[in-house]
């Protein structure tokens, strides 16, 4: 069985522990075993004043890999998207297909292929859905220049065809995470990154969109970092798991084994028995 590292405070002490047979090169510097890493993140920090939110992260990800972040609120896991899609600057490199991206503007970010979506729903209220997602594929990564036949494609795929000329506020929060998702995906993303997607759904909208998630990965080819609460949702969909927490990463693995370390459980399940 695949190991995991974790580190953590002990009141002004930090210690870091390593499983039993575990190498001393840091898990999250090597690719993932048989894919090429399309994004690196290399002792990655963020502060904001005296707050640390992010301290000496590390993690590659593997190209048509889906990738699972989790760990309990504050933990740094929205700001860590925040610094790789450029909203944020922080300290380290973040490298995405070969160029250190650390420091870019959002909108050269996006250009390059990396998109994102929100834990509340971004979107012209004002506008329709299609427009909405007609502006992702006009200021996004695409080149083709066919911007209606993006929209309708897309809205397809999301299955938002029938709703293409509602206004954005009219939508229930699944239609708006949907439309959110299609207006990033009509950039022409080869990466997508996911903040709670799932955050808020009922039970049949969970397994519909984890089902969205899991096509656009496969059928699409998309590259996918996923954040959620949702642990047992997310251990279904991920290929590894990265656990956050205070800042740190604790863990980093396999998802059954991640959620089975008693460190992990300790700090941020706190049974074995998983949301």
């Amino acid at each position: 069985m695949d190991t995991v590292s974790a580190t953590w405070d002990d009141a002004s002490q930090k210690q870091s522990i390593l499983a039993p047979g575990v190498s001393t090169q840091p898990l999250a510097a090597r690719p993932p075993v048989g894919r090429e890493a399309i994004l690196r993140v290399e002792h990655v920090g963020k502060r904001f004043g005296e707050i640390v939110a992010l301290s000496d992260v590390s993690m590659s990800v593997g190209t048509g890999e889906v990738f699972g972040v989790a760990g309990p609120n504050g933990a740094g896991k929205t700001t860590l998207f925040n610094v790789i899609a450029g909203r944020f600057g922080g300290t380290g490199s973040i490298w995405f297909e070969g160029q250190d991206i650390m420091g870019w503007k959002p909108h050269r970010v996006c250009r390059h292929g990396i998109a994102r979506t929100f834990q509340i729903p971004m979107l012209f209220s004002s506008l329709s859905v299609a427009d909405n997602v007609r502006v992702g594929a006009h200021f996004g990564a695409r080149k083709d220049g066919d911007e209606r036949r993006v929209v309708a494609e897309t809205l397809e795929q999301v299955g938002m065809s029938d709703k293409a000329g509602m206004l954005a506020r009219h939508l229930d929060l699944m239609g708006k995470k949907l439309t959110m998702l299609a207006a990033a995906l009509a950039t022409g993303p080869s990466l997508l990154l996911l903040d709670e997607p799932m955050g808020g759904l009922a039970p049949a909208e969970v397994t519909e969109f984890g089902g969205l998630i899991t096509r656009l990965n496969r059928e699409r080819g998309i590259t996918i970092v996923v954040i959620e609460h949702l642990v047992r949702k997310l251990v279904e969909l991920s290929d590894r798991l990265m656990i956050l927490y205070h800042g740190e990463q604790i863990a980093l693995g396999p998802p059954k084994d991640v959620v089975n370390d008693p460190r992990v459980i300790e700090l941020y399940l706190g049974t074995a028995d998983y949301a």
